[in-house]
């Protein structure tokens, strides 16, 4: 799975039934959408870019913002891109678009919004729509909840602002993610190294 200190993440609406009208959701759930195969290559296209360029390799054709737009556009015509319409991998790849638009608050709040009730109906990752929640959080001024977005302060792994944490291993179980301090030891080795190599701290989020 993405979520781990080995790849680097800078880391449907249930439909009402619609009346004789022909109006529905547009982010519909209660009915299956037919597999876009284009749209989820082209998915896994950005996320793979995503991941390379974070990685140090070479970078793409595309760049963050780029990613973002792109993305804005998919939840236009779509709303959340499940794993309905592009597979769980493919809904995994716009949440890695969505979790690193933090140029464009405003496309990645949206993002959030059409997710959260993907997951809630099985169409997205509960632990992916964590780390976004957080990441929304810390983006718009106010604390994490789940403990998942962690910065290098040297070599030790720091969590950012985190609310309750007394009860966050509790928060952590309920979406599926391993306690916090299973989490923060995975990314120990990563942060040693990295501090032998810059001063500068990274985000593992």
């Amino acid at each position: 799975m993405i979520r781990t200190a080995a790849v680097l993440l800078a880391l449907l609406v249930a439909a009402c039934a619609g009346g004789d009208d022909g109006e529905a959701s547009p982010t519909p759930s209660s009915t299956t959408r037919e597999l876009d195969e284009e749209l989820r290559a082209e998915l896994l296209a950005m996320m793979e870019q995503d991941q390379a360029e974070r990685s140090g390799q070479a970078a793409g054709e595309w760049n963050d913002q780029e990613r973002t737009d792109r993305l804005a556009e998919i939840l236009d015509e779509h709303g959340w891109p499940g794993s309905d319409l592009v597979g769980d991998d493919g809904s995994t790849a716009a949440w890695v678009i969505a979790q690193h638009s933090d140029l464009d608050p405003q496309v990645q709040q949206r993002a959030l919004e059409l997710m959260r009730p993907a997951a809630e109906a099985g169409l997205a990752d509960l632990g992916d729509l964590a780390y976004l929640e957080d990441r929304v959080a810390l983006n718009t001024g106010g604390e994490q909840v789940y403990g998942t977005q962690i910065a290098c302060a040297g070599p030790v792994p720091e969590p950012a602002p985190l609310a309750d944490p007394e009860t966050v291993d509790e928060r952590r179980a309920e979406v599926g993610l391993e306690p916090l301090a299973d989490y923060l030891a995975t990314l120990e080795e990563a942060c040693a190294a990295e501090a032998q190599a810059s001063a500068t701290p990274t985000d593992w989020g």
